[in-house]
């Protein structure tokens, strides 16, 4: 049974505060973005579906320049409705054509996302955010 949006922002919001760590899922202690979106997994599954290879924070990498795209398209499944909570999205970051950021929407206009220098926070879907947006996707 997929879990509620109610399900998924409870267990999102349960990450805020958490600070900034590259590579961590670590409640409280430390995560980044994708980090952020495998702790909301196993908070809602229990397991994660495979075990995390290692990855750069470098933004130009191009050694995994669809990574975080496929992954989505593999584990998730593509939303068919305009944003909504619970949804996790993906962004554009610093111009470049893929997606390298996650976050997970916890109402039309707020997500929530782990960001360098922040940590964990919750958010305002601004315009800038918006353009950048690259995905939408559903728990399974």
């Amino acid at each position: 049974m997929s879990p509620t949006a109610d399900e998924t922002v409870a267990a999102a919001r349960g990450w805020l505060g958490t600070p900034y760590r590259h590579q961590a899922s670590t409640l409280g202690a430390g995560c980044d973005c994708l980090g952020l979106l495998r702790g909301v997994w196993r908070a809602l599954y229990g397991a994660e579906p495979i075990e995390m290879p290692a990855y750069r924070a470098d933004w130009r990498d191009a050694s995994h320049t669809q990574t975080l795209l496929a992954a989505a398209e593999k584990f998730l499944l593509t939303a068919q409705s305009p944003l909504a909570a619970g949804q996790v999205v993906l962004f554009r970051l610093r111009g470049l054509p893929t997606p390298k950021h996650c976050g997970i929407m916890v109402a039309e206009s707020r997500f929530i996302h782990a960001q360098e220098g922040l940590g964990v926070v919750e958010a305002n879907l601004t315009e800038g955010w918006a353009r950048r947006i690259a995905g939408a996707f559903n728990f399974p």
